[in-house]
C-alpha cells in the first residue's frame, strides 16, 4: 500500500515539473511546441520500412529499441511539400496510452517553459482544416509557438495501432 501511494506522489510531483514545459521544434520555417510530458525521445531518421496502402504521411515503420513504432512526417501531415531529410532533421516520439509514434519535423530546438496565462486557445478558423492540429498559442518572449495537437495529428488514421515487440 505504501509503495502505491509513493508511486502516484512520485507521479503527481512529476507532472508538476513537466507543467508548462514545451519541447519546441520548427517545421517549414514555423516554430511549433508540444508539451514536454508527451515526449518519450528525440532521436536522429533511422531507417523507416514502409508500409503497402498507407497515407503518403505514414511513412512507415521502425525498431525503436526493440518496439515497433509508426512514423509519420508531420510536414505531409500538414499538406506541405515534402523534403529530403537532412542532418537536422529528427524524430520526435511520442506516447498515446500504449503507443509510441515517431513524429518526423525538421528541427528541435529548444524546451520552454510557459506558464498557463501565456498560453490561449487557438484561433478558430472554420475554413481552415490545419486548424485542428493546433491545441493552443503560446506567446513566448521570442514570438507566437503554436502549441501542437499531436492526437489529432494521429486521429483518423487507423495505422497507428502498437504493432508489437521484436523477440529479444
Amino acid at each position: 500500500m505504501a509503495d502505491t501511494q509513493n508511486d502516484a506522489l512520485f507521479m503527481e510531483n512529476e507532472e508538476d515539473t513537466m507543467h508548462g514545459k514545451y519541447l519546441v521544434f520548427e517545421l517549414d520555417g514555423q516554430e511549433f511546441a508540444i508539451g514536454i510530458r508527451h515526449v518519450v525521445d528525440i532521436i536522429n531518421v533511422q531507417p523507416i520500412t514502409s508500409v503497402p496502402a498507407c497515407p503518403d504521411y505514414v511513412r512507415g515503420i521502425t525498431n525503436l529499441r526493440g518496439k515497433v513504432i509508426h512514423i509519420i512526417d508531420v510536414r505531409m501531415r500538414f499538406g506541405k511539400t515534402p523534403q529530403e531529410y537532412n542532418d537536422r532533421t529528427c524524430i520526435i516520439v511520442v506516447a498515446d496510452g500504449d503507443t509510441s509514434v515517431g513524429l518526423i519535423i525538421d528541427s528541435v530546438s529548444e524546451v520552454l517553459s510557459l506558464d498557463d496565462e501565456f498560453v490561449s486557445p487557438p484561433p478558430s478558423f472554420s475554413d481552415y482544416s490545419g486548424a485542428g492540429f493546433i491545441a493552443g498559442v503560446g506567446r513566448a518572449e521570442n514570438g507566437i509557438k503554436l502549441i501542437l495537437d499531436y492526437s489529432s495529428v494521429l486521429s483518423d488514421d487507423r495505422y497507428v495501432e502498437p504493432v508489437g515487440e521484436f523477440p529479444a
